[in-house]
């Protein structure tokens, strides 16, 4: 059935504090693309868009950010994208929404996008879309750009007061989104006193750094990390840019005192340079910029220098799958129609001596699953994002939850849930990611995972129609929502596990490579 279609001179109009707008109705969705909400200078803290006059469209998406890499088409069918016109003038967000009165006070989920604090965009997946998570869960759904990689993190503060904080700029630009959702959101129905950010992956890391700015302080009221605590995703402490800042003016032939010359410099010159010297530095263990830093704005990864007492107040929902980064690659073929003779075989080319121990203690975490997807477990996210749960948990101010997602996905012969698996679930999009589905079941955990998203921004709890009871985290306890076609909660269930499988755990490449010699 054809979708209804709206936009006309007329219709629909908002008056933003800027200026007025114009979007677009589909099917009863207010939607506005490319929202204009700050502006910068390269290296250098967003400012407010000027005000203009008349009627602005927002029909099309805005610019995304450069990015260092050219894109490549790899594994769509398990993650569809979308790629887009780049300029670092990259400041847009997009709303939908199904109420333009400014007194429907709707709950508000602002979406930070992954790809690390380097790559992506707003628009990227296709399962970013607001259209049905806005309709389904009547809420106000945001996506959100900014500045990346070094044009959004790159240290330049030893240089000149104006880049005091050129290490945090891309946050900066978040923080001035959800300025620009406090001051703005009312006239797309939404309540700028219940506003959740979430991301998945390095959208998760930039909802926990974002809990740590103070500048952020009463902008938002929750957050949900989706896949974004994992070791290495926010520098310690505030590291020396220095070798790295100059070797990039001697790549690209200038001194110290031509540092402002890097303002105007071609971004892609810029890009080559960094690339090239950036390796060698880091190898050494050295600062190459690409994540924020701890400084006056910004005090640090709360799982090293603790919670903000700010932070501290606000509930989280954090959640991991189960395969991340160990699902990527080929599936291993009939994964549940082999001997356990053969799985154990298996088993043993990777854990040796450790497999009779290991198999019982993922048996008694996952029973029913093959014994095979021991070496598929999560060592990307799971341990760290247990250790941040554990550490919020001592703060009594606020809620914290955790989910572990657990699908199997029909794909070669069956694939538990990769990085980025559980997305199009939480959107209510689906049905843009073929591979998500399966009849009769798929649909009823999209409801599950969606409503559970939705309530929790509405009310701070993570509840579902025939969710189980779910507590949250307290010192001593780690509750996890097993995510499946059975939902369940289980306690501390995978701590003895994790322990003896992470030291011989399987490096994801070279279990990609038995794989696919297995698949040929």
């Amino acid at each position: 059935m054809a979708k209804e279609f709206i936009c006309s001179a007329a219709s629909p109009v908002v008056q933003t504090n800027a200026g007025k707008l114009r979007g677009f109705v589909v099917d009863g969705t207010y939607t506005f693309h490319g929202i204009k909400y700050a502006d910068a200078k390269r290296f250098q803290m967003p400012q407010p868009v000027a005000p203009w006059e008349g009627i602005r469209d927002a029909l099309s998406y805005g610019y995304v950010s450069p990015i260092l890499n050219r894109e490549t088409a790899s594994g769509e069918v398990k993650i569809p994208h979308r790629y887009w016109p780049k300029d670092e003038n990259c400041q847009y967000l997009n709303v939908w929404t199904q109420s333009l009165d400014p007194q429907a006070k709707r709950p508000v989920m602002v979406w930070l996008h992954g790809g690390g604090f380097r790559d992506g965009s707003s628009i990227e997946h296709v399962a970013y879309d607001g259209e049905n998570l806005s309709r389904f869960g009547d809420v106000v759904v945001v996506t959100v750009n900014h500045r990346l990689n070094i044009l959004g993190y790159l240290d330049l503060s030893p240089y000149g007061e104006k880049y005091w904080n050129s290490g945090n700029a891309g946050n900066a630009d978040l923080v001035a989104s959800l300025q620009w959702v406090h001051d703005n959101i009312a006239q797309f129905g939404g309540d700028p006193e219940n506003v959740t950010i979430f991301g998945q992956s390095g959208g998760g890391g930039k909802v926990s750094s974002l809990m740590q700015t103070p500048a952020a302080n009463g902008l938002f009221q929750k957050g949900i990390i989706m896949s974004g605590v994992y070791n290495g995703t926010l520098c310690p402490e505030k590291p020396d840019s220095r070798p790295l800042v100059q070797a990039m003016l001697q790549e690209l032939g200038l001194a110290e005192e031509d540092i402002e010359q890097l303002e105007t410099l071609p971004y892609e010159a810029l890009a080559e340079a960094y690339k090239k010297v950036s390796p060698a530095i880091q190898e050494k263990g050295g600062y190459v910029g690409c994540v924020p830093i701890p400084n006056e704005y910004y005090p640090g990864d709360p799982r090293v220098v603790g919670f903000t007492p700010h932070a501290r107040t606000i509930p989280v929902l954090v959640g991991t799958v189960i395969g991340e980064m160990c699902t990527f690659g080929p599936g291993l073929p009939d994964r549940r129609t082999r001997s356990r003779e053969d799985q154990l075989t298996y088993l043993r080319k990777f854990l040796r001596d450790k497999t009779e121990e290991l198999v019982p203690l993922f048996e008694e975490c996952y029973p029913g699953r093959p014994i095979t997807d021991l070496v598929l477990l999560d060592t990307f996210s799971r341990v760290a994002t247990k250790d941040f749960c554990r550490k919020k948990a001592e703060h009594a101010q606020s809620a914290t939850y955790n989910y572990l997602f657990t699908f199997d996905f029909p794909i070669d012969d069956g694939t538990p849930a990769w990085h980025c698996a559980d997305i199009p679930f939480v959107f209510h999009n689906t049905d843009k990611v073929p591979v998500c589905n399966i009849p009769g079941v798929s649909d009823q955990l999209e409801e599950t995972m969606s409503s559970l998203f939705v309530n929790f921004a509405r009310t701070g709890v993570p509840t579902a129609p025939g969710l189980p009871q779910w507590d949250p985290c307290v010192p001593g306890d780690l509750p996890t929502m097993l995510l499946d076609r059975e939902c369940k909660l289980v306690h501390n269930f995978d701590d003895k596990l994790y322990e003896a499988y992470l030291p011989v755990a399987v490096n994801p490449k070279d279990l990609h490579e038995e794989e696919v010699t297995m698949l040929h």
